[in-house]
């Protein structure tokens, strides 16, 4: 596993973990990273310090593994919630939170999926989102 300080085009700076330096090149090839702050899709590796270890190299590792797992099993528990207590509209989303928005009165909850151009477009109306994680269940 390893760890990298990443920046997106509106040098907003954060991290995420990937199980090697070729993982983190395909993922961004395809744009299958986003920001987790603006869902920007343009990412690149921020400076970092690298982590050396010694005779604790299994403990870390351990501890890494452990971390992970136990950030998987939070985001899992948001996804079941959500799942639960929201409508899942699918790509319909941005259409529906465009109907909810503008009625004042609706406060139905729903999720679904958007393109970054609709993304783009919600946010020049003032209709901030919240992208979410969305971690498989079963891998």
């Amino acid at each position: 596993m390893i760890r990298y300080n990443l920046k997106c085009h509106n040098n907003h700076e954060f991290e995420s973990w990937f199980s090697d330096s070729k993982e983190f090149d395909n993922l961004n090839k395809k744009k299958l990273l986003e920001c987790i702050f603006c869902s920007s899709q343009k990412i690149s590796k921020s400076i970092m310090a690298p982590m050396v270890s010694g005779k604790n190299k299994d403990a870390d590792l351990i501890k890494a593994d452990r971390f992970l797992k136990n950030k998987k099993r939070e985001l899992i528990e948001i996804r079941k919630f959500i799942e639960n207590n929201f409508e899942n509209v699918g790509d319909n989303f941005s259409q529906k939170v465009r109907e909810i928005y503008y009625d004042k009165k609706n406060n139905k909850t729903i999720y679904g999926t958007t393109t970054q151009k609709e993304r783009e477009e919600l946010s020049d109306e003032g209709i901030d989102l919240l992208s979410i994680p969305w971690v498989d269940k079963e891998n």
